[in-house]
């Protein structure tokens, strides 16, 4: 379950895929499909969230990892490398950054 909080300690990826609308919805299903079978396995990971824009032209990634190390494994291994390769061609830019929460508002 994802915790969007400053007293989590994990690093937060955010990465927004530029898309054909007309392919939005492959890059979402390779996205579920690679954090099922892949990301999932690796020690670290912590939770994964994919978000569609209504006009069909992004999908963002909002994934978080223990921490910096356990992502930079991820990074080097070949098997998320072929995930990360099928989504690098469907998408026509991304940004992959890191990130730490400095603050959370909640008004329920």
């Amino acid at each position: 379950m994802t915790t969007i909080s400053t007293e989590h300690p994990c690093v937060t990826l955010i990465n927004v895929f530029t898309v054909d609308p007309d392919r939005q919805e492959e890059l979402v299903a390779l996205l579920i499909q690679a954090t099922e079978s892949v990301m999932k396995k690796f020690p670290g990971f912590l939770s994964a969230n994919f978000h569609q824009s209504l006009d069909g032209t992004k999908v963002v990634n909002y994934a978080q990892w223990k921490d910096e190390e356990a992502f930079s494994r991820m990074l080097k291994d070949p098997e998320a490398l072929v995930h990360m390769k099928k989504a690098e061609e469907i998408a026509e830019q991304y940004d992959p950054t890191l990130y730490q929460v400095v603050y959370t508002s909640l008004d329920i």
